[in-house]
């Protein structure tokens, strides 16, 4: 399959869970992880109407948009979903449409700078782990402090929550830790400011983002199931 049959594919499998879950289609996001992948495979996702590319590495994802096609690029929202490093705040808020994966309130105060500094606002989403300590993302006791670190940082504005469930063969014995952030982000968003701009619920990969949109996810990261297995290199 080409990159852009498998992306219909994808939507027409987003489509199918949203209505699974509420009888009717609604607007699930669906993020290109461009890890390792090619500018050309990024183009064709583009272009078959992948409006949210997700990078992991800045240095990576900086040399994609160099590499692809201005009028690709334009069209794409670039998010972060790596561990970013504090000592490349600067560097993501001046490639980086939104920061997915802030997971401290010293990497919150760091992005906030660097956007004033640059003269910018960036959105940025707070990265929940669910108690694996080999990953990334602020523990549950600490989302409501972080939430408000953010809240209080004149350029950065909160739009939602991303996390990474353990791993499991069979999708199902995912599904308690995708419900359980979905009820994280409904507490969170009763006290968001501007609980309209707190939109992304980011959960769900190639192998279980069914079930993570059947419990209420509104972004799923796909890399594997949308280009393709990686070439060797």
């Amino acid at each position: 399959m080409t990159v852009a049959e498998r992306v219909a594919a994808i939507l027409d499998r987003i489509d199918a869970a949203s209505m699974r879950r509420l009888g009717r289609e609604c607007p699930v996001m669906l993020l290109a992880a461009a890890k390792e992948r090619e500018a050309a495979e990024i183009e064709e996702a583009i272009a078959a109407g992948v409006r949210f590319l997700g990078e992991n590495k800045v240095q990576e994802g900086g040399g994609h948009m160099s590499s692809v096609a201005a009028e690709a690029k334009g069209r794409a929202s670039w998010h972060f979903i790596g561990r970013l490093q504090s000592n490349k705040a600067k560097k993501a808020v001046q490639l980086f449409d939104s920061i997915d994966s802030v997971d401290s309130s010293g990497l919150a105060e760091r992005l906030d700078a660097a956007a004033g500094e640059l003269g910018k606002c960036r959105e940025c989403m707070v990265e929940v782990n669910m108690g694996e300590e080999q990953k990334g993302g602020v523990g549950l006791s600490g989302i409501a402090s972080l939430c408000d670190a953010i809240h209080r940082s004149p350029h950065l504005t909160l739009t939602g929550l991303m996390a990474i469930p353990p791993f499991f063969d069979d999708p199902e014995q995912s599904r308690p830790y995708f419900r359980k952030l979905r009820e994280l982000f409904d507490d969170v968003k009763k006290d968001h400011p501007e609980p309209d701009r707190f939109a992304f619920l980011s959960m769900g990969m190639s192998g279980d983002f069914e079930a993570a949109i059947e419990e209420g996810s509104t972004m799923v990261r796909i890399g594997t199931a949308l280009f393709g297995p990686r070439r060797q290199r």
